[in-house]
């Protein structure tokens, strides 16, 4: 059973009027005719009920299979990419493949954006083929890519503005959970618009975590992502101190796997760096890039992040190296480059 975590909850507030409310004349004698709109949503539940269509902007190795479990989930899909063969597989399989990201919010209940970064989020979204052209009232944006505070606040702003709702739904995982349809989402979102995408969200992870009001979400991603590089960067860097001073990589591996550190991730990184594989799950581009998000958000809030400043220079330091598009385990490549070993004989 699919769990949903629920961490210090906004206020709920009410979805904005749909339409006209009744007028009545208060006579007890006259019967006056009752004016009244019919709302494209009587109520919450309604609308919850008629969310059929998604929208899907950024098929790359996170959002392609994402897109699929939602595909799968029985929604009507309806995608956008910027190289259009990633999105040709989806219309063999019945989505509607759009011309712009604007045709796609033109039809949809619900748009999801799952983008690289700031830059590549408001390329989608602003401009007279973007999703804001198009964005209907009452539509929800769900922004799932890692971006900045300021981003998302500017992205919440620009669709409330236009009558839309917005919720930032960034995911913790790589391509595997992605594509098994396992991955921790973490939400910032008003409860009853939450509770309305609810459905959309547990088609690409187990865990829907509620993280507070709008931009908490992408607060709580940079917080894991904090935590996941510095973790990885220490790591590789006690791997190259062992090899250094002469231990068995797979004795430290042994160590490791059975004591008081052990965790699922200094297992599968470290088996990966023992036997060379870099395959990209979280490239090494897109931790340096998540680091600088963690460290401009710790500036503003005038927060000290000393181990973290050191762990973006080495990742830098990999990417310098040329291993930007590796996975994040490739930044014992750089320790290796510095200290003159290498954490297994022949390592690729």
């Amino acid at each position: 059973m699919r769990r949903i975590a629920h961490v210090a909850l906004a206020p709920a507030r009410a979805l904005r009027a749909l339409a006209a409310a009744t007028a009545t004349k208060n006579h007890a004698e006259d019967t006056t005719a009752r004016v009244e709109t019919t709302p494209r949503y009587k109520t919450l539940a309604d609308q919850r009920q008629t969310m059929e269509t998604v929208g899907f902007i950024g098929l790359g190795a996170m959002g392609a299979p994402m897109a699929w479990n939602v595909r799968g989930a029985g929604y009507d899909l309806r995608v956008w990419n910027r190289t259009t063969e990633r999105a040709e597989p989806f219309q063999d399989e019945g989505a509607t493949v759009c011309s712009s990201p604007r045709e796609v919010a033109e039809g949809a209940d619900v748009v999801v954006t799952m983008v690289t970064d700031d830059d590549a989020l408001f390329d989608v979204l602003e401009g007279e083929d973007g999703v804001f052209a198009g964005l209907e009232e009452n539509t929800v944006l769900m922004n799932m890519s890692t971006v900045s505070h300021d981003a998302t606040a500017r992205a919440a702003d620009e669709a409330n503005r236009r009558g839309a709702e917005f919720v930032d739904a960034p995911v913790s995982g790589t391509v595997g959970p992605a594509q098994e349809g396992v991955l921790t989402v973490l939400v910032g979102g008003d409860d009853a618009i939450v509770e309305m995408v609810t459905p959309v969200l547990e088609a690409m992870g187990s865990d829907v975590v509620r993280c507070g009001p709008v931009g908490q979400g992408t607060n709580m991603k940079l917080f894991i992502n904090l935590l996941l590089g510095g973790v990885m960067e220490t790591f590789a860097e006690a791997l190259v101190f062992g090899k250094a001073h002469d231990l068995d990589v797979d004795t430290m591996l042994d160590v490791v796997g059975s004591g008081p550190v052990a965790a699922p991730l200094l297992t599968a990184k470290g088996e990966a760096i023992r036997d060379g594989d870099f395959a990209p799950q979280f490239p090494v581009d897109l931790l340096f890039k998540d680091l600088d998000l963690v460290l401009d958000a710790a500036g503003d809030a005038e927060v000290p992040l000393p181990a973290t400043a050191a762990t973006r220079e080495a990742v830098n330091g990999a990417r310098a190296l040329g291993h930007g598009d590796e996975d994040m385990a490739a930044v014992v490549r750089f320790l290796e480059e510095t200290a003159g070993v290498q954490v297994r004989d022949g390592a690729r």
